[in-house]
């Protein structure tokens, strides 16, 4: 159960501000006693935590490292803020994150990424999924002034507005982005760039404004209204971080006057005017909060750190129950045998959403996987804007929120804008918050080449870019069984799954005669055989197998479908190569570095594996060259069955 946030009188939050205000001043003591390693404060934006107090327990909070008082606010602890400071297991992060990088799952506070402005896009998502499910809730996402010049803040506040969300988009504009002033970039800033007619201004210093202003966006969100951009003006009223000091690029005539604007001391002359406080009363109440804070940070000091072994936690979630793919024998295509599983996944859960370019009816994606999905299920399949971030970005905010996204990327080779996305938030969710917050979510791409014309950026195979990230499952089938087990099992998996399906082979029809369930790292053996073991996956699957036929009578060779790249099924291919002796590696992506290296390091690496060895590896693979749109350049660069033919006949040597 969420927590409820309560209400405050304004005394009561003074009291809030101040401990927020303490405990940045105790972090920074305790730092130069060496009893820390970083600290970034939140002075000066103590006022923002006064949206908390308009919030339900249902609704989402998407912060930014310097929204102290709004944890505060929200009902999270200050002990627990400590803890985060001295890296302890009992922080929300179990000591994985730095101070500062907030998450609290009770309250419905997403994790905070250091990479600043990456919390838009899952603050976008999330407030989708409220409006999909039509719920009254609302989202708020803050950021400082120097990130909305990201790209990612355009994307989120163009899919806010146009699917007119429930989401207020706050700008903290202290004018500094770490030593550059911000006044003469920030957009808001920049006439013509935003429109104004969804844009609030407010002084945030004082108390009375952000109330007013928090009452007026969270009730317009509430009440179907959609999205406002809040643009709060401030101070940042200490240096950057710890690793900063503002006195080296701020005149001390500049420091002096934004002290006078200090939102502590505007609201506590306030009261102080008002009669219901006193200069004693105050004073009083500074010294009992740095007595409360500083017992607090004296204990956290002691409390638990984590265990050398705790670093292994929370990478995966519960383990995958592969389940029977809802397809039948018979001949069909692995485009197909996907179209019918993507079918049976809507049917049977509401909750699941697609996503993508032109995955909509007519067109149904430019392979036609969600061919009739859309006319289907209306409120399931819906087109992206052309946006790869906005895809993935968007999906991390709907399975924050309990929904389960399946969302395709249009080729694999236009990964890179969702790069961001994929390395901050997707793989990482689950072990930056000690197992509080998950990602579970399906990305499926068409992959790779052997097709002819692609060039560039229609021909990739990378991946071992997506295996290099911890965090995330990648599967690259070859058959349209698999394509649908695989699939299968990644919608029903707790982690986020990355599904390449090859090209060259969605359209092979093939007999389909075995339709048992297909966990990740499990490899298979298509060909068995005794003098040299083959691996491949993908497209390079059958590139084996046509050597292997080509060698009949020669060389008996075993060919072996990964299958799945993370997890690897690693000992399948050891207990091959116990048998044969051999071992030719074959894959589409480029040599150095990518997966095929990996495959025979780890099987060379082990001495029990390596002593079955009778001559070393060898691995077929795309030289370190791009792919051109000619077809001479394209089978140039790939492994052919020739390149596959000899590798084998140099292990055989």
């Amino acid at each position: 159960m969420a927590v409820t946030t309560p209400t405050m009188t304004k005394l009561e939050y003074l009291r809030l501000m101040l401990v927020s205000r303490e405990s940045d001043k105790r972090e920074a003591i305790l730092l130069r006693q060496s009893k820390g390693w970083f600290h970034v404060g939140g002075t000066g934006h103590e006022t923002i935590g006064v949206f908390a107090m308009h919030l339900r327990e249902d609704d989402f909070i998407f912060p930014y490292y310097r929204d102290r008082a709004l944890m505060l606010a929200r009902g999270q602890s200050n002990y627990t803020l400590a803890l985060a400071f001295f890296a302890k297991k009992g922080s929300s992060s179990g000591g994985r994150q730095m101070p500062s990088h907030y998450s609290f799952r009770d309250g419905n506070m997403a994790s905070v990424a250091t990479p600043t402005g990456t919390n838009l896009l899952p603050a976008a998502g999330t407030a989708w999924g409220m409006k999909l499910h039509g719920k009254d809730t609302v989202v708020l996402a803050t950021i400082g002034d120097a990130a909305m010049r990201g790209g990612e803040f355009y994307e989120a506040w163009a899919f806010a507005v146009q699917e007119k969300l429930p989401m207020i988009l706050m700008i903290e504009d202290n004018k500094y982005g770490i030593s550059t002033p911000t006044s003469h970039m920030m957009a808001l800033n920049l006439k013509g760039v935003l429109s104004e007619d969804l844009l609030v201004k407010v002084d945030a210093r004082h108390y009375d404004n952000v109330d007013a202003v928090a009452k007026q966006v969270i009730t317009k969100a509430r009440t179907g209204g959609g999205p406002s951009l809040v643009w709060a003006d401030l101070d940042r009223l200490s240096s950057h971080t710890s690793s900063d000091d503002h006195r080296v690029y701020r005149s001390q005539e500049d420091i002096e006057a934004m002290m006078q604007r200090d939102p502590i001391k505007l609201l506590s002359d306030q009261l102080i005017a008002a009669g219901e406080l006193t200069t004693s009363q105050f004073e009083a109440m500074q010294e009992e909060i740095a007595v409360e804070v500083r017992d607090e940070y004296d204990r956290a000091e002691h409390d638990q750190d984590p265990e050398p072994d705790d670093l292994f936690k929370h990478c995966w979630g519960a383990p995958d129950k592969p389940e029977k793919p809802p397809i039948e024998p018979g001949q069909m295509t692995m485009v197909e045998a996907i179209n019918k599983t993507f079918g049976k996944a809507l049917e049977n859960d509401p909750n699941i959403m697609f996503f993508g370019e032109d995955v909509e009816d007519p067109k149904g994606g430019v392979f036609g996987m969600t061919k009739g999905l859309s006319s289907k299920f209306p409120k399931q399949v819906f087109n992206s804007p052309l946006a790869e971030a906005s895809i993935i970005g968007i999906g991390v905010g709907l399975a924050l929120y309990g929904m389960k996204p399946v969302f395709e990327l249009q080729f694999v080779d236009f990964i890179c804008p969702a790069w961001n996305q994929i390395v901050t938030n997707l793989s990482t969710m689950r072990w930056r918050t000690f197992g509080e917050w998950s990602t579970p979510m399906v990305v499926y791409a068409p992959y790779g080449a052997y097709f002819g014309g692609g060039s560039l950026w229609h021909s990739q195979a990378n991946e071992g870019w997506l295996a290099h990230v911890p965090g995330i499952k990648v599967a690259v089938p070859s058959t349209p069984q698999d394509a649908a087990g695989l699939l299968w099992t990644a919608i029903h998996s707790e982690d986020p799954c990355f599904v390449l399906v090859p090209k060259h082979i969605f359209r092979k029809r093939v007999d389909v005669n075995n339709t048992e369930p297909v966990p990740f790292g499990k490899a298979t053996t298509v060909r068995p055989g005794s003098d040299c073991t083959v691996v491949g996956w993908g497209n390079t699957v059958h590139i084996a197998e046509q050597a292997a036929d080509r060698l009949a009578g020669k060389v008996s060779v075993e060919v072996i479908d990964l299958r799945s790249i993370v997890p690897c099924d690693y000992e399948a291919v050891a207990k091959s190569v116990a048998k044969t002796g051999r071992l030719v590696v074959v894959q589409e992506d480029t040599r150095t570095c990518g997966f095929g290296q990996a495959l025979i390091a780890e099987i060379t690496g082990k001495p029990e594996w390596f002593a079955t060895f009778l001559s070393s590896p060898q691995l077929c693979s795309r030289p370190d060259v791009h792919i051109g749109y000619s077809p001479v350049y394209e089978f140039t660069a790939l492994a052919s069955i020739d390149d596959v033919v000899a590798a084998i006949q140099t292990t055989m040597e």
